[in-house]
Formats: structure tokens, sequence, C-alpha cells
């Protein structure tokens, strides 16, 4: 019990000396060691090393996970060492909706079809979404993490130590200075020898882990740049996925929306029908019904007088059939709309081969 008596008198000892040595630094009235200017910056770049990794790391997790309380259920389930529960992404959520749309709404009407076919994507989209955030949660937050919470403590620990070294040093020097008879400034002196020592190889614990920063920013490189390859992968399957949907959306008959469009003046169904029997044959062209079996090719109609411009094609597109133009990203082609087209679509030449063309692929020029 006297032993522990006596240890805590002489930590409060140590402790009022140093406080009384900071303070008065702080106002000028104690000399303080001061570090050399190559241990001055390893300690500035430690700590923008930290701020910018903190913030990093958090608006990496804003990124991946855009909803607040989610990250802080997810942080909860990490400090109590539980595993963070099964998420079902936004686009995995819309695609469930859609789908129930679908089959209620109909899955054999034009609409319950395209539902269909978008949920679908949604599905893959939320499925390539959930495998990125678990890409990057792996491949570069937890390394931030354990910088922060392994690397960074240990340096933050030694640097205290440091610095209380530092303080029982100047404040030998000080004991040393107001000393007056031989006996006193020997023990200074004494006092003052161990001090130095103990700073000095502190010092030199606290410069190696320091300068061990530098691997820190090669393993923080490392991980960024498969943070980047994670993201890349996840937006290239992404465009892939909607490409196809894409795709598919144009191979829908035109006819889809145009039931839905009101008449222009309200005709009976004997006028309907004597109105049907006067319409000449035209070519069945992107969604447009031929009225008999001497439907033109696309190769008996002459495009317009007006209205042929060149337009750009932006992505490759693969002609799903003989109506079609197949296109090469970056070619030049001419395009023209017939009457009565689906405005999705256009009829496009290059040379002597013409068929239609989705717009969505094309940059239109003047």
């Amino acid at each position: 019990m006297d032993f522990n008596m006596k240890k805590l008198a002489s930590d409060a000892g140590i402790f009022f000396t140093r406080a009384v040595q900071f303070t008065e630094e702080k106002f000028g009235q104690a000399e303080k060691t001061e570090l050399d200017a190559h241990f001055e910056n390893l300690l500035a770049r430690a700590d923008s090393t930290k701020n910018w990794t903190e913030k990093i790391l958090r608006q990496t997790e804003v990124l991946l996970q855009p909803n607040p309380s989610a990250r802080v259920e997810e942080f909860l389930y990490e400090k109590l060492d539980r595993k963070v529960p099964s998420r079902v992404t936004n686009g995995e959520l819309l695609a469930q909706y859609m789908s129930e749309a679908a089959n209620e709404l109909g899955p054999e009407t034009p609409y319950g079809k395209t539902l269909i076919k978008v949920g679908e994507t949604e599905k893959r989209l939320g499925t390539a979404e959930r495998d990125f955030i678990h890409s990057a949660s792996i491949n570069f937050l937890t390394p931030l993490r354990n910088f922060l919470e392994g690397d960074w403590r240990t340096i933050s620990k030694e640097r205290r130590i440091l610095q209380n070294r530092r303080l029982d040093l100047d404040a030998c020097k000080a004991r040393l200075k107001k000393a007056k008879a031989a006996e006193a400034k020997a023990a200074a002196e004494q006092e003052l020898r161990v001090a130095q020592t103990e700073f000095d190889r502190q010092a030199e614990v606290t410069r190696l882990l320091l300068e061990g920063i530098s691997s820190t920013h090669v393993n923080h490189l490392r991980c960024l740049q498969e943070f980047v390859e994670s993201q890349a992968t996840y937006y290239a399957q992404c465009y892939r996925h909607m490409l196809d949907l894409q795709k598919q959306l144009g191979r829908f008959p035109g006819t889809f929306v145009g039931n839905t469009e009101p008449s222009a003046s309200p005709l009976s169904s004997a006028s309907l029908a004597t109105a049907a029997a006067t319409i000449p044959v035209v070519p069945t062209v992107a969604g447009i019904p031929s009225t008999g079996e001497a439907a033109l090719s696309l190769d008996d109609v002459a495009p317009p007088a007006s209205g042929t411009r060149k337009a750009r094609v932006l992505y490759d597109y693969e002609a799903a059939d003989s109506s079609e133009l197949a296109l090469l990203a970056d070619e030049l082609i001419t395009v023209y709309s017939l009457p009565g087209m689906d405005p999705d679509w256009l009829i496009g030449e290059r040379g002597n081969r013409k068929g239609k063309v989705p717009v969505t692929y094309l940059e239109l020029l003047s």
C-alpha cells in the first residue's frame, strides 16, 4: 500500500512538473527543445496523411452507401463484431417492383413485357453494384481503416511519449540553470543526462514510425488502383447491360405506343373500313404495318426530297435482321425518316446499303 502511494505521489509530481513546463513554454517563460527540420516535416506529412485518409474514407463510405442510417447501422455491427446483414440494392428493389407490376397488369401485354425486360436489367445492375461495393470495401476501405485504427494509433502513442520526454528534458535544463550549490548542480546534471538519453531514444523510435508513412502511401496507392479497377469493371458491366436492354427495347414494335394515341377525328367503324380500302400499300419499316402482301422492301423506298442529313455513329450496333443496318462507331452515314415511322428509328444509308438504325446510336449533324 505504501509503495502504491509513493508511486502515485511520484506520478503526480511528474505530471505537475510537465504541466508547469508546458505552461511556461506557452507564455514564453521557458526554453523549448526544438526538433530538427526533417523531423518536423515527417510530423507534418504524417498529420496530412491521417487527415486526408479520414476524409477519403468517409466520402467513399458515402459513395458506397448514401443512406446515413444504413451506414450507422453497419458501423455498429462492425464495432460489435457481428456480421452486417445483407441489403437489397435499389436496383434489385426496383426490379422486384417491376416484376410484380408486370404480373398484375398482364405479363403478355406490351407494357408488361417491357416491365419484365427492364426489371431483369435492373436486377443485373443491382447485382453488379453489390459486387462493386463488396470489392471496394475489402480492397480499399479496409486498408484505410487498418491504418487509422492500427498504425496511426501507434504513431500517436509514441508521439505523446516523445512530448513527455521533451518536457522532462526541458524541466531538467531549467533546474540545472537554477541550481546554485555544487551538489545540486551535480544532481541536476545527472538528471539531465538521463532525460537526454530517454528523449533521444524516444525520438529515434518515433522517427522510424514516421518514416514508415512512405510504406503506407505505397500500400494505399495499390489499394487505390484496385478501387479504380473495381469501379471501371462495375461501370463497364452497367454499360453493357444498358446497351443490351436498349437493343431489346428498340426491336419492340412501334404499335406498342401507337394504340394509346387519340384519333385526329372520331371516325365510325364503317368509315374506318372504307378508308382502309383506299390506303395504298406501304413498306414495313420500324414497326409500320403493311396493308397487303405486296409490301415493298427498303431498297424500293426512295429517300425524301428533304430531311436527309448526315449522322455520326456513337457505338457499334449489330443488326438484328435484314431490315436493319449494322453500324460501326465513328462512321458517317446518311439518315432520313419516312412518314409514320417510329420516332426512335431512322433509315440509314451507307453506299448501296440501307436499313433501319436506332436514333440513340447516332449523333445527328447539321
